[in-house]
């Protein structure tokens, strides 16, 4: 059976990166990764113009019943086959990728303590707080460089729902969280302390 670590955070505040970084400290024997905006719903029959005008960062773009389908599977112990999303078009692959119900699966995602039925499924939940200059600088930088997307564009977006969905769903959340964790410090300090946490749950009587 996995036990299910929750990272929760801003777009750019650092989430995937934390995730990415303690579940390579615990190692892939021990611990898989399973970002929750893979489960963005597929808009393949949408126009390209209006895939663009969707709200991504609302709560109602992820599939989230797929997601605890899979959330519930893993804690079982059962493998399951997460989807494969293309940020670019906005549309899901027919390809899957299989993911191994190791011993912990660090789930990551600014929306993920969005859901109660979600976070009652989570043995940790970390919050990565992070200013909003460095959330929208990192921001820019990444969707520039990996999605083929404009500055402009990119800042437009974040006016228009990031910021907003972020002030109204993400931030908010922070509340229901067992540690927070700045999103602007030392990586391996922090990558460190949620490993150190994340192995306590198993040290436990």
């Amino acid at each position: 059976m996995s036990v299910l670590i929750g990272i929760c955070g801003g777009s750019g505040s650092g989430k995937s990166t934390l995730a990415a970084a303690v579940a390579a400290r615990l190692g892939t024997k021990r611990a898989g990764l399973l970002p929750f905006d893979t489960y963005y719903r597929d808009h393949g029959h949408l126009t390209p113009q209006e895939r663009a005008a969707v709200n991504y960062d609302h709560p109602d773009s992820l599939d989230r019943e797929l997601f605890i389908e899979h959330l519930d599977l893993l804690a079982r112990g059962v493998d399951v086959a997460t989807p494969v999303y293309d940020f670019a078009t906005h549309t899901r692959s027919s390809d899957t990728l299989e993911l191994v119900a190791t011993e912990f699966i660090v789930v990551e995602g600014i929306l993920l303590f969005s859901f109660p039925e979600i976070t009652d499924r989570l043995a940790l939940r970390i919050f990565r707080d992070c200013p909003e200059r460095t959330r929208f600088r990192r921001r820019v930088r990444r969707d520039v460089a990996e999605r083929g997307r404009t500055p402009e564009s990119v800042a437009a977006q974040f006016e228009a729902t990031v910021k907003p969905m972020h002030d109204r769903y993400v931030q908010p959340s922070m509340d229901i969280a067992d540690k927070v964790v700045p999103g602007d410090g030392d990586l391996d300090r922090a990558a460190e302390q949620v490993t150190e946490d994340v192995l306590g749950l198993v040290a436990l009587p």
